[in-house]
Parts: C-alpha cells; structure tokens; sequence
C-alpha cells in the first residue's frame, strides 16, 4: 500500500482534479491511498461561516452560499450529466452544514469550528472520488472520521492509536483505490475533530502507520522540499535527502512543505516520505528517511510571520528562577500560546509565541500582576539551519533584530 496526500492547491479547479486523475495514471494507482485536502481555500471560506455564526448570523447563508457556487462551478466543469448524482450529494452535505448551525447549542468556538470547516474536505474527496469512477478508476470512499479516532481537543485533536490501528485495519481492503479525507477524526461520541491547521499531512502518516505502508508521498505544486520558501526568499534550492532527524528539526521550527506532526509515526516504522510536483510527477522530488543530514548541505531558511515578542522582568530585580519559569509556562499551556523561541537572564525571560488561538490579551493581564512585561507583536521568527555568515547577513540587512539566539548548528533571529 503507498499511500498519496493531495493538498487544496492540486484540487483548486476542474482542471486540478483532472491532473490529479493524470498523476495517478503516470506513476500507478494500483495498492493506493488517496487523502486530499478542501478545495482550493476552502478551509478558510468555512472559517468565514463559523465567524459569521458568532459575529452576524444573518450573513451565514450568504457566505455558504458562495462556497457552494465555487464547489457548483467545478462539479459543471467536471460533470457534462447535470443528473449526475453527484450534484445531489454534494447539496447535500452543505444542508448538512446548515441543519448543524441550525441546531447546535454549543457556545464553545473550538466545537463549532470543527463540525463546519471539516466539510470542506467532505466535499472535495466526494467530488473526486466520483470525477475518479467517471473516467474509470473505480474507488472506495472511506469517511475519515470512522477511521481516525481522536480525543476532544477539538482544533487539535490527539490521535488514540489503538483504536485507529483496529478501525483502519478492519475498513479498509487494500486491493482497491481508496480514497478519504485529510484534517480530520472524530471523538468518542462522534463528533467532528480536526488535527490541527495543514493536518491532512498528518492523516497520510497516521495511514501510513496503521497500514504499513511502503511509502507516503505529499504531493506539492513545488518540486520538493526547497531550502527556503518561494514565497519568502528568491532563490531556492531542492534538497534531494533528507535525514528523519534533520526534517524533524525543520518542521520544528516552522519549516510549511512537511506538518510537524508527520514525521513522527513514519520514522517509527521507517516509512519513507516523499514530497513530489503534481506538475513533473515523474521528477525525484524529495526523499525523508533514514540518512544523515541533508544533501545538498545548504543553509536551510525558515520564517514564521505574525508572532509575539514578550519580554518579561521580575519587580523587584530578583532572579527569575525555576519557580517563576513553571509559572510562566503554565499559563501558555493554560491559554494554547505556543512556544517557539526562549531566550533568558539573570532578571529577565524572552519568549517568542505564535498566538494562533487568541489567548495573548488575556495571558498579559495575568503576566502583569507579577512581571514587567515588553509586548512586541507582528514580529518575524526567522531560523537557518546549518547556517553560514552570508546566510545571517542577508537576514540583518535592513531590519531592527529584537533578539538573537545561535547554537552549532541553527541561528534564530527576532525582527520587526
């Protein structure tokens, strides 16, 4: 069993399932799993439902509306038979959604969130799976949540491996084409869990692991794994191998082509992963597995926009010391800050935070009973892996560095 993970931008349009189809022909589809992500942005089209619920629900059908035209645009493209059963299934599903909004008494965001925007894959790997049956690569679809059982952590959810490892293995035939979702499991009373943003990497792996399989392949619009983002950074370079232990670091610090979380389960069984172009399917790509380092050795770029600087010293000039830091990390657990950079002193404590879950006003106000607190917010989280002088350079160039954190082998800078 190899098993396949297609992302939103291989299936944003009509045109992006087709090659999907084409992709599967070109390298096989024999003995294969396939998880695909929402279509396009789609996650965050479904975000915009779950705000207008707690913000303004009169614009709730509105935005739902506009998601379904997107998906109705694609299944015309695809579907010459406007009878097609699909167009019914897929209407389906967002009545789904909407009889949930309707019903639901939940005030909590983190429920919500999880039982709306996961049908954003729903819909898409329904979508293709029936696309794949109309040009004969006949499939099973699989309802992920069935498959991956999870605690209630909604947004992210901890996988329970046990009893994933006995429902994958009892569901799914490994003679066939199977096809699911990523993102997502469910709880033990069956509700809808996410594994957290980019997490349909994380489904391929946990697959992967309960069906040892022979391979995982990420397919990206990239050639592979770069040593920079394009987005980012002008020039790049492919890394052709690449070490568990060397990507494990990468994702750590931030690195967006492999989801921290992916590398784990694979390295356990020393499953090889592999990051190809949906583009050049046929091209090597990236291969993760057992090795040494990386190969080219270059220096590796990583940012993380949009963090939180905090800058914290005692009162009354005494030591931060064990107690406090206990204290202190407590309250990012307590209100799911996340921790990516700490740098301390005698009297003070610096900590570089991703404030995705919104807890930052609010940690603030408790830090402040006891500390001097210094916020910086929307500052840069860069990190060089194997880094050089030039590397670090061309980071200082033009920009204010708040902190700066080196070890043997990385170099961590804090800019604004």
């Amino acid at each position: 069993m190899r098993i396949f993970k297609f992302g939103g931008a291989s299936v944003k349009d009509a045109d992006g399932v087709r090659n999907l189809v084409r992709v599967l022909k070109e390298v096989g589809y024999e003995d294969t799993f396939v998880v695909i992500s929402a279509m396009g942005k789609t996650t965050n089209a479904m975000e915009a439902v779950v705000a207008a619920y707690f913000e303004d629900k009169r614009r709730i059908s509105i935005v739902l509306q506009e998601v379904l035209d997107f998906h109705q645009h694609i299944l015309l493209e695809l579907f010459e038979n406007r009878n097609h059963p699909i167009f019914e299934k897929v209407q389906l599903l967002f009545d789904e959604v909407k009889g949930f909004l309707a019903w639901n008494k939940s005030p909590k965001y983190a429920f919500v969130y999880d039982q709306v925007v996961g049908y954003g894959e729903l819909i898409s790997t329904t979508i293709v799976s029936a696309y794949l049956d109309e040009v004969g690569l006949v499939n099973q679809w699989h309802d992920v949540r069935e498959l991956i059982k999870t605690d209630n952590s909604y947004r992210d959810a901890h996988v329970n491996w046990e009893r994933t490892q006995n429902e994958v293995q009892a569901k799914v035939d490994l003679s066939k084409l199977n096809i699911t979702q990523g993102f997502l499991g469910s709880d033990d009373n069956n509700f809808t869990t996410t594994l957290g943003r980019e997490g349909s990497d994380y489904t391929a792996a946990i697959l992967g692991y309960c069906l040892n399989a022979r391979s995982v392949t990420i397919w990206k619009d990239v050639p592979g794994v770069l040593n920079a983002d394009p987005r980012n950074f002008e020039k790049t370079q492919l890394l052709e191998q690449i070490s568990y232990r060397e990507a494990i670091e990468l994702a750590f610090y931030g690195a967006s082509v492999i989801h921290p979380k992916t590398l784990q389960p694979l390295q356990r069984k020393e499953i090889p992963l592999h990051v190809k172009s949906f583009v050049n399917p046929l091209d090597k790509g990236t291969t993760v597995g057992l090795g040494k380092g990386i190969s080219p050795l270059v220096p590796c770029f990583i940012v993380k926009k949009n963090q939180v600087l905090l800058k914290l010293s005692t009162l009354d000039f005494s030591f931060i010391v064990e107690d406090n830091i206990s204290e202190i990390f407590k309250l990012f657990h307590d209100y799911r800050l996340k921790v990516d950079l700490i740098q301390n002193s005698a009297i003070s404590f610096s900590v570089c935070l991703d404030n995705k879950f919104g807890g930052l006003q609010t940690i603030l106000q408790e830090l402040e009973k006891k500390f001097k607190v210094i916020c910086h917010e929307d500052v840069a989280l860069y990190t060089i892996r194997h880094f050089d002088d030039a590397a670090v350079s061309s980071l200082q160039n033009g920009k204010s560095v708040l902190v700066e954190q080196r070890g043997r082998e990385t170099v961590q800078l804090v800019v604004k």
